[in-house]
């Protein structure tokens, strides 16, 4: 453990924003909190902040995720299946320095390991980094005063698409993103140059990712990644028109060609997002359009069934039954594609193995409607809620069984901190 925190000390990376932020839906802090949830939310991490020339700031900071779901549904032939899981969702630690007055560090490990879903063990200590960047300040190092902010990066880079992608896991109102979010997202985790600049209403960024490295999952690139293969592009724009609504527009294209030996680790073609929050105080709803493309061999998918058109709505309206304090929300889900098997469900836990003789078609299908309805208690805002709620799946499988569909009921709880 000692040498994760020194390697994260000598390379990690900047507290540089994923993608062009999309408009803030934490509650503020308490009036009055209590000295525990005043301490929590404060920052408690910071070890050093002062006027220093080489460092300016040091902090540490984590995160713990734990949650619990029973799920019940019929499988493509008929048969009805039901199963319960628990599963430490997150753990987290890293290490942020701002250094040399234009320089941030950033880096962060994934610490728990926990496979009892799919029928492995829970497993602790370190399995592989989550982000590690570093970041440059133009603006202040050059004196851009044409521009609010002006950020150049380098690193290893939470890829985000989508509006559920660019919230943190600390942050969303839901037990886990909805299927078609986590189809463009998928926990990637690329190496990448990043360029971020904002000016008024407006934000702005472009980067260029490297293919390399099939998926973080994998574990064969578990730090930065090299430029071997192929390539990605990237760019968003976020707009605040006013102080309750929102927009943002993200779109990537990968150019990696499995066919001539590339890694590819984005397994579509291109996928696109326009999203918009309006947020009017004790209410607020969020959109989010998605179209994209599978692709074919070049990006993994040799299966003709596989390939081909995705696209996807996500409609979330939330509501402040007690300020601060009590949140209701619902989500619904659609998500359909040109071929049969163009669109999945999420891993968790529809698609997971309910026993020999029940067929999902692995989650596959062509056509997706979800709708989750829940609450979230804050305990002391996003760094310590509890979370409750049950959604309704249904996915059309079609030439994969007698009945063709399948539907599932899941019931969630999660409890989610972080400092």
């Amino acid at each position: 453990m000692i040498g994760i925190a020194s390697l994260a000390v000598l390379t990690a990376a900047s507290n540089m924003q994923a993608g062009a932020p999309a408009a803030v839906t934490s509650p503020p802090p308490n009036d009055k909190p209590g000295d525990w949830c005043e301490w929590l939310s404060s920052k408690p991490g910071t070890v050093y902040k002062g006027d220093n020339a080489f460092l300016q700031e040091l902090n540490f900071f984590g995160r713990f995720q734990w949650q619990a779901a029973y799920v019940m549904g019929e499988d493509v032939n008929g048969y009805d299946f039901s199963d319960d899981y628990t599963e430490v969702r997150r753990f987290r630690l890293g290490l942020q320095a701002k250094f040399l007055n234009y320089f941030k560090l950033k880096a962060n490990v994934n610490l728990v390991d926990d496979k009892r879903p799919s029928g492995g063990d829970l497993g602790w200590g370190y399995e592989d980094f989550d982000e590690a960047c570093i970041s440059f300040n133009a603006a202040k190092a050059f004196g851009i005063s044409s521009l609010d902010s002006l950020d150049i990066g380098y690193g290893r880079f939470k890829h985000v698409l989508s509006y559920e992608a660019h919230q943190s896991s600390k942050k969303l109102l839901t037990v886990e993103r909805s299927a078609i979010s986590n189809k463009v997202y998928d926990s990637y985790r690329p190496t990448g140059l990043k360029l971020s600049a904002s000016k008024g209403p407006w934000e702005f960024v472009t980067a260029l990712y490297s293919t390399d490295e099939p998926d973080r999952r994998m574990h064969q690139v578990d730090f930065i990644g090299g430029w071997n293969d192929g390539l990605a592009y990237y760019g968003a724009v976020g707009f605040e028109a006013t102080d309750e609504l929102s927009f943002l527009w993200d779109f990537l294209y990968n150019d990696a060609d499995a066919l001539q030996g590339d890694d590819s680790i984005f397994e579509y073609k291109w996928a696109t997002s326009l999203s918009a929050h309006h947020d009017a105080g004790p209410w607020g709803v969020i959109t989010d359009l998605i179209y994209g493309d599978n692709g074919g061999p070049g990006n993994g998918n040799t299966r003709a069934a596989r390939q081909g058109d995705f696209w996807g709505l996500v409609i979330m309206p939330y509501y402040w039954f007690i300020e601060d304090k009590l949140q209701g929300v619902v989500r619904y889900q659609y998500a359909g594609s040109q071929n049969i098997n163009g669109i999945r469900t999420n891993s968790r836990y529809f698609r997971r193995d309910h026993g020999s003789v029940v067929d999902v078609n692995s989650g596959r299908g062509n056509e997706l409607h979800t709708i989750y309805a829940g609450v979230n208690y804050y305990l002391c805002g996003h760094n310590l809620k509890v979370q409750a709620g049950v959604e309704h799946e249904w996915l059309n499988a079609p030439q994969s069984g007698p009945a063709g569909d399948a539907s599932a009921t899941t019931l969630w709880f999660a409890f989610r901190s972080y400092f």
